[in-house]
């Protein structure tokens, strides 16, 4: 199968950095080049498995990392735009291709002859006829392990049952994520007396008429969800009843109805936890941990589960003294979970004299973009940015910067896509359109995603303090892709455990606070003026505040996650109509069932762990922190934002990407393994 020479894949990218030339890439485009890029790419493995000479690098490593060009090309695309800007067309896409790649995941590393040449490498260097240098050994270590923990050695009925299992695991993944999507936009909810927007800015509320008459409405103002059970206007809405509304719309997605997500979340839970049972582990948290650098789900159990009882004590405590701004306002009513962001924000205006909202003309986009992430990127790395007018992405409002290193050597492109749209997934996230690699001389091109609402046109982009520190951390898995150092594509920039690469991404956010990067961008977007360092100092000083809250949301999700992977088979519900008491029961068993703090994600609207990619993996969040806050620590102890600590993270980190075990370039860098009373510090937890 050869896909045709009109379809823009055929061959690479002519543009700068190889960048997907998106403006000749049509809908039609993708399926096509995916499906003979998998025909091609396994044609090319088979030639590997079936070379006679004995192994080396050049002929099992190297020709491995080489192919599947077409297939990779496609891809990268394809994953950068489906999640960002999709369509019917773009769905029925992934639907189709979704189980194939599954199949195609199969046919590699179920594939004895395969397996059976690698293996013949590390024969090879066993018996001292070849040397590998250290990222071709971890290259080796790794794939075997990947052969292995596939079921490469299973018998031929059960890799005929895990074959079954894949594919319909992949299928539903890719239906929770298109109708958890679809979920989402439904649960928007209409406004339709403009005094109950009391509290949103004027630029807020004609951006809800605007979304309103965008999705069809004659009159009204249209408040659309986020992807968490949070909701942002619920720290400033006034009206009670519509905060209920908008909180309830949130955390009861996928409940029932025309998106019900339930059914799916059922049959992936058992599908794979029969997986994991059929590759000899416990459960499927066992196997993702395995591979990761908590190498037991026992561990991540235990990190959760002990951090759980403080967090719920600092919440309970938190809400002991919102009762009594509450009762001022509402007296003799219960405070609820749609109360908690309003009258947080009024307690955190009474303590530290620091109104949210206050803070909003003095966080516009372009300044925290300019002066605060890249000019932070600038004084560690040396690192400078250009904006490319002539490069265009998937959508008119991805916007294209070249990268180049200190010495004028150029190093990538980097993406953004800020804006939130009906077509886009909730969340923020990064994407590789080209992994950098030495083998194939290929620099890096990495994009990331975001979802801050549209002002109207000719108003500034003001974000609220939890997009700044977003923006930073998503910044921070470019960067990792940015500076990569590797030879082989597999090993570039983020592609380490799932519990490791939000490291780099969490440090980054320590330099949305630092001394000599908040001045820059923290000023007022009309006026000039800099953020009143009193309030400057405030926000520094309410790090603490809230974290009761913050924590337990995380740990509830994160538990959820756990508790839906490491429950036996036979334990899982088998009726939707179960989901909820279920996750109540997980919650209950943790003492996380706390009604005014709702987990980050319910399971109905878990688009981390139903759609794939962080299942069983969303504790990785929290793993990270602990290398983040010790290294945190450990960079302010040694000048802070200074070009020799940069340079060290740079080279000791995240240039290696994946070419080395994580944790041993953790102790490279670090000198030294984590320490877990940072973290503890940082969250105000006493354990």
């Amino acid at each position: 199968m050869r896909v045709d020479i009109d379809n823009p894949f055929a061959v690479p990218s002519g543009l700068p950095f190889e960048l997907p030339d998106f403006a000749a890439i049509r809908d039609e485009h993708y399926q096509p080049a995916i499906e003979a890029g998998i025909a091609e790419h396994l044609a090319e493995l088979a030639a590997i498995a079936a070379e006679t000479e004995p192994a080396t690098i050049a002929n099992v490593i190297e020709a491995w990392e080489s192919s599947g060009r077409l297939l990779t090309r496609a891809l990268n695309a394809f994953y950068t735009k489906q999640p960002a800007d999709t369509n019917d067309v773009l769905d029925a896409v992934d639907a189709a291709v979704a189980p194939q790649l599954a199949e195609h995941s199969d046919a590699i590393y179920l594939d004895h002859a395969l397996y059976g040449r690698v293996a013949s490498l590390a024969t090879r260097v066993e018996a001292g006829e070849i040397e590998l240098d250290p990222a071709s050994a971890y290259w080796l270590e790794r794939c075997l392990l990947a052969f292995e923990r596939a079921g490469v050695n299973l018998p031929d009925a059960d890799q005929a049952r895990l074959r079954a299992l894949n594919h319909r695991i992949a299928e539903l993944q890719s239906e929770f994520g298109r109708k958890a999507l679809a979920g989402m936009n439904a649960g928007a909810v209409l406004v339709t007396d403009e005094a109950e927007l009391d509290g949103l800015s004027p630029a807020e509320v004609a951006g809800a008429r605007d979304r309103a008459t965008d999705r069809g409405h004659e009159s009204g103002w249209l408040i659309e969800l986020d992807n968490t059970s949070g909701q942002r206007p619920l720290d400033v809405l006034k009206n009670r009843e519509l905060r209920r509304r908008i909180h309830l719309a949130a955390v009861n997605r996928g409940l029932g109805g025309e998106h019900d997500t339930r059914p799916l979340v059922v049959e992936l839970a058992r599908l794979r936890a029969e997986r994991a049972e059929l590759l000899g582990f416990a459960n499927h948290a066992a196997y993702v941990a395995a591979d990761g650098c908590a190498r037991t789900g026992q561990a991540v159990w235990e990190l959760l589960t002990t951090l759980a009882p403080a967090a719920v004590a600092n919440a309970r405590a938190e809400a002991a003294e919102m009762e009594q701004v509450w009762q001022r306002i509402a007296p003799g009513e219960p405070l609820e979970a749609w109360d908690w962001q309003f009258v947080a924000e009024l307690l955190r205006t009474e303590r530290y004299r620091l109104d949210a909202t206050l803070l909003r003309p003095y966080l516009e986009l372009e300044r925290v973009l300019h002066d605060g992430v890249f000019a932070a990127a600038s004084g560690l790395y040396g690192i400078t940015f250009t904006e490319r007018d002539d490069l265009v992405g998937y959508n008119d409002e991805v916007r294209v910067f070249e990268v180049t290193d200190a010495d004028g050597t150029p190093i990538g492109l980097f993406c953004a896509d800020f804006y939130t749209r009906g077509s886009k997934q909730g969340g923020a996230w990064m994407n590789n359109m080209v992994d950098q690699n030495h083998l194939l001389g290929q620099p890096p091109v990495v994009i990331n995603n975001s979802n801050l609402v549209k002002p109207p046109v000719g108003e500034p982009t003001l974000m609220t303090w939890d997009d700044v520190i977003t923006l930073f951390h998503e910044f921070g898995h470019a960067l990792h892709g940015l500076l990569s150092d590797t030879r082989y594509p597999s090993q570039s920039g983020t592609e380490t455990p799932r519990d490791f690469v939000e490291y780099p991404s969490q440090v980054n956010e320590m330099w949305a606070l630092d001394p000599d990067i908040l001045p820059r961008y923290a000023v007022h977007h009309a006026t000039g003026e800099p953020m009143p360092s009193e309030w400057v100092e405030t926000l520094r000083g309410s790090t603490l505040f809230q974290q009761g809250f913050k924590t337990t949301e995380y740990l509830g999700a994160a538990l959820l996650d756990q508790v839906w992977h490491r429950t036996p088979l036979a334990q899982l519900p088998t009726d939707p109509e179960q989901v909820e008491e279920f996750e109540r029961a997980a919650l209950a068993s943790v003492g996380l069932d706390y009604a005014l703090v709702p987990p980050r994600y319910r399971s109905t609207y878990f688009r981390h762990t139903f759609e794939g990619g962080y299942d069983a993996g969303y504790y990785a969040y929290m793993w990270s922190e602990v290398l983040d806050a010790d290294t945190a620590a450990f960079m302010r102890a040694n000048g802070g934002l200074t070009r020799e600590n940069g340079e060290r993270f740079r080279r000791l980190l995240l240039a290696r990407g994946g070419s080395i075990d994580s944790m041993e370039a953790f102790r490279d860098y670090r000198g030294a393994d984590p320490e877990l009373r940072h973290l503890l510090d940082r969250r105000g937890l006493v354990v």
